[in-house]
C-alpha cells in the first residue's frame, strides 16, 4: 500500500487510465468482430463497410497508445486481403 501522496495520486492516475484503456480495447474487439463476421458471412459488401469503420477506430487506439501501430496496419492489411479474396 501506497504510504506517499504522490503514490497514492499515481495510483489513481492508473486506475483512471486503464478504465479507460480497457474500454477502447475492448471497443476495437467489437469493430473488428463485426468485420469478421461479416467476412465469415460472405457478405464482401458489408465487410468492406465495416472494415471502413474499423480501420480509423484501430488508428485511434495507436494513437491513444493502446496499440502498436505496426499490429494495428498488419491486422487492416490481413482483413482487407481477406476480404478481397471473398
Amino acid at each position: 500500500m501506497a504510504h506517499h501522496k504522490s503514490a497514492k495520486k499515481r495510483i489513481r492516475q492508473t486506475e483512471r487510465r486503464t478504465a479507460v484503456n480497457r474500454s477502447r480495447t475492448s471497443r476495437i474487439r467489437t469493430f473488428l468482430k463485426t468485420v469478421e463476421t461479416a467476412i465469415a458471412g460472405g457478405d464482401k459488401a458489408q465487410a468492406a463497410e465495416a472494415l471502413k469503420a474499423a480501420e480509423p477506430e484501430l488508428m485511434r487506439g495507436v494513437q491513444a497508445g493502446v496499440m502498436h501501430k505496426n499490429t494495428a496496419s498488419r491486422r487492416v492489411s490481413r482483413l482487407f486481403a481477406r476480404i478481397k479474396s471473398l
